[in-house]
């Protein structure tokens, strides 16, 4: 049967789930990403990391191709997606989990959960969403914008996880919560990897993304300026808090 994404995937075990190379975008006139390089392997948590308008947010939305123009090569799982349409490159297997949420306010929690199409098959179902969020199972009938912020962003995980994508884009998801929630998020992806998801992460909070991350890319004015794995990270720790303003 043909790729409904109009290409072969790759075969080799060892090729990067998430292959970025060269990425340029612009926002207008405005030139945001300068020849972005970033690889996620699969089964990895990988954390982009940087100071506010360094690039972090624009590498995702570029992934999906929701910036107004974007160039370079983005593949995943071997496929040139660059000059895909958002709904071709959902289809490859990647979804995205935007910094503001997206809840539907007038939709109640089931209705946001059960809202997603699938684009694969492997998507989880309600119940599975609900063991891993317990917090909504008694929140189902509320409006998705009467939870509190760390309810909404349990939600807004849960509900990619139901169209069968095995490359998740989470955008600040521990922004503005409780210690308690975000231990939750935490707990939650070390879940997911677990079970085999592969995670591009963009995070503010550098403390949590060193209780999840794999490797770090570290982003400055659009630019990819140093990378790590969680070895030479906790070695540079110090020098990598002055670089980010932390």
């Amino acid at each position: 049967m043909p790729d409904p994404a109009g290409a072969t995937p790759a075969t080799d075990p060892g090729s990067p789930m998430l292959a970025i190379r060269g990425l340029q975008a612009w926002y207008g006139e405005s030139h945001v990403l300068h020849g972005v390089d970033v690889d996620v392997r699969p089964g990895e948590v990988v954390t982009l990391l940087g100071r506010n308008g360094a690039g972090k947010s624009t590498t995702l939305k570029a992934v999906m191709g929701i910036v107004p123009r974007r160039s370079g090569s983005i593949r995943i799982e071997g496929r040139e997606t660059i000059r895909m349409r958002p709904y071709r490159i959902s289809r490859c297997g990647v979804a995205f989990c935007p910094e503001d949420r997206g809840i539907y306010a007038t939709l109640s929690v089931l209705e946001n959960l059960e809202l997603p199409p699938r684009v694969r098959s492997g998507g989880l179902g309600t119940d599975a969403i609900l063991d891993l969020f317990p917090n909504l199972r008694e929140r189902l009938r509320s409006a998705g914008t009467k939870l509190s912020g760390g309810e909404q962003q349990m939600l807004a995980i849960g509900r990619i996880l139901r169209t069968g994508a095995r490359l998740l884009l989470l955008d600040e998801p521990t922004e503005g919560l409780a210690p308690s929630i975000i231990h939750q998020i935490g707990n939650t992806i070390h879940r997911l990897k677990e079970q085999g998801y592969t995670i591009l992460l963009v995070e503010q909070n550098v403390r949590f993304a060193m209780t999840v991350a794999d490797r770090y890319f570290v982003l400055d004015q659009g630019q990819v300026v140093a990378t790590h794995d969680r070895l030479s990270f906790e070695r540079n720790f110090d020098s990598l808090m002055a670089r980010l303003g932390v």
